[in-house]
């Protein structure tokens, strides 16, 4: 998390616009499937693992990655830094209520944060240039977008070079999170992996998508590198 973080902070002092994504199984199977998905992961500046999964399958092909870096997280973090450094944020999507309780929950959470413009995420396509307008205009050095994936990354890779913000990132639920609106585990699940559990005991509607896990289970047991 604290390289994630501090290399977060390097993309901001470099003014040039850098995309991240925070990867978990369930988009890693998606992106087998979906050859735009898969090609903006590999153009990303940075991707890290959002999810218990990814880190054992990583670990599982020799490669060392220390912990697992959850998306929520990895957004509190930016913001907490955002505050102390004086980085301003942009926040973008989901539900116009959702947005504006967690962009209080924010301001409160993280005393001195600036953030300079908040958009929903309802919109079709004869909006988008209104939205990139309002954006650019504001010059964030931060813009979190939460607009599911895979939306938010196609979305954010589409229009990265015109938004010019140093870190572009997608936080999918991350705002419903702050907002109240949804639980996350308790810490002990998320530190046993087992958090994809609790969402789906309290979503069963997730069943369908959990579905992903097994899948990506057996790619990576018979050594499968997508």
């Amino acid at each position: 998390m604290a390289e994630a973080v501090a290399r977060l902070e390097e993309f901001i002092l470099k003014r040039k616009p850098h995309l991240i994504a925070t990867a978990n199984a369930e988009m890693v199977m998606l992106a087998q499937e979906d050859s735009d998905l898969a090609a903006i992961l590999a153009q990303c500046q940075l991707v890290v693992p959002d999810g218990a999964g990814v880190v054992w399958a990583a670990r599982h092909q020799g490669y060392t990655i220390p912990e697992r870096v959850a998306g929520y997280d990895l957004a509190q973090n930016l913001l907490a830094q955002a505050a102390q450094k004086g980085y301003s944020v942009f926040m973008f999507g989901s539900h116009p209520d959702i947005i504006s309780k967690a962009r209080q929950a924010a301001l409160e959470r993280y005393p001195g944060l600036t953030i300079v413009g908040t958009r929903h995420g309802f919109f079709g396509k004869e909006d988008e240039p209104e939205i990139m307008q309002q954006i650019t205009a504001a010059k964030p050095d931060i813009l979190l977008a939460a607009l599911g994936v895979p939306k938010q990354e196609k979305w954010l890779a589409r229009n990265l070079a015109k938004l010019n913000v140093p870190v572009c990132m997608g936080v999918g639920g991350t705002f419903d999170v702050m907002a109240g609106a949804v639980k996350r585990a308790p810490l002990w699940m998320q530190r046993t992996g087992l958090e994809w559990l609790f969402r789906l005991v309290r979503q069963p509607q997730r069943a369908l998508r959990m579905l992903a896990l097994p899948r990506f289970a057996v790619k990576v047991m018979l050594g499968k590198k997508g």
